[in-house]
């Protein structure tokens, strides 16, 4: 056997890759933040040359995985908004084990494990969905619009969705790290920075962002109730609330505003949509099997026994 394909098939899944995760997140929060100029620029080129080739081989590896399901997506509106509804029952990750039990029986110090876990992970919503809205169609556009602006607190700092889940980390005591962090929760933030960064994924991204819209508030009630049951203050655990309620409506916006008048316009983009959100859910279903069995002691396919 060469030793090419060998070497290829003892590699870990991309998702499960610590020291590939760890790198692609670090380089993601360098260059997402406010720079300057600098004098050497070309050598700064040459490597982020490396590493969106790096990055693109990952995201492209991902989508392989989901392409199949994907083009089995509906090409009209009304038929495509049934098919992304249903993922709410039938995406990956959905219905996990692990929430009933973070609600019920976590301790204090495996939700502030969990937290920490899901804070570093975070790529930032607002930041996103303004990455993605750009040169989108009108309807489509205004309804991301609206979107941006809940998540930036309508105008009012203490409204703002981001900064709420940083007093959670703070009440918590918690110290996120990208060094801390296991790789299948780095890999979901850095799925998310590149399918909004690149244009390529314009779609891509609409579809990992709207399905977050649809999915997360059956988790953020089991979480909220965790967190209530410990007794973080309501201020803390504020996030969690909003999210359980505010999501609901956002959701069905998106699939009405984003999703049916993208694809009645323009078909052929179902598939990417459908990509992207397939792609996201298996992130997060990979997530859960990893905090699964980080939390029950190894033994991540069964609840852990009383």
């Amino acid at each position: 056997m060469p030793d090419g394909t060998l070497v290829g098939r003892l590699r870990p899944h991309p998702h499960q890759d610590k020291a590939l995760q760890t790198k692609l997140a670090l380089w993601n929060r360098a260059r997402l933040s406010p720079q300057t100029p600098s004098s050497d620029w070309q050598n700064e080129l040459e490597r982020e040359h490396k590493m969106l080739s790096l990055e693109r081989t990952f995201i492209e590896h991902t989508r392989r995985e989901q392409s199949e399901r994907a083009q089995a997506a509906p090409r009209d509106a009304n038929g495509f908004v049934n098919w992304f509804e249903s993922l709410k029952d039938a995406g990956p990750g959905q219905g996990d084990p692990l929430f009933p039990w973070l609600a019920e029986r976590a301790s204090q110090d495996e939700m502030r494990w969990f937290v920490e876990q899901e804070a570093a992970g975070e790529a930032g919503f607002d930041d996103l969905v303004a990455l993605a809205q750009v040169k989108m169609p009108t309807q489509a556009k205004l309804e991301l619009a609206r979107n941006y602006w809940d998540e930036m607190g309508r105008g009012n700092a203490k409204g703002m969705h981001g900064p709420m889940l940083e007093t959670l980390v703070h009440a918590l005591g918690l110290k996120p790290r990208i060094e801390t962090t296991i790789a299948p929760s780095l890999a979901l933030g850095n799925t998310m920075a590149a399918l909004a960064t690149n244009r390529a994924y314009a779609y891509h991204a609409l579809g990992a962002l709207g399905v977050i819209e649809l999915t997360a508030p059956a988790r953020a009630v089991q979480v909220s109730l965790a967190l209530r049951r410990l007794r973080v203050s309501a201020k803390a655990r504020h996030y969690f609330d909003l999210h359980a309620v505010l999501d609901i409506k956002h959701s069905e916006a998106w699939n009405r505003e984003v999703f049916g008048s993208i694809v009645a316009e323009t078909p052929e983009a179902a598939p990417y949509i459908a990509e992207g959100a397939l792609m996201r859910l298996q992130c997060g279903a990979d997530c859960f099997e990893a905090y699964r069995s980080h939390l029950w002691g190894g033994d991540g396919g069964a609840l852990p026994h009383l």
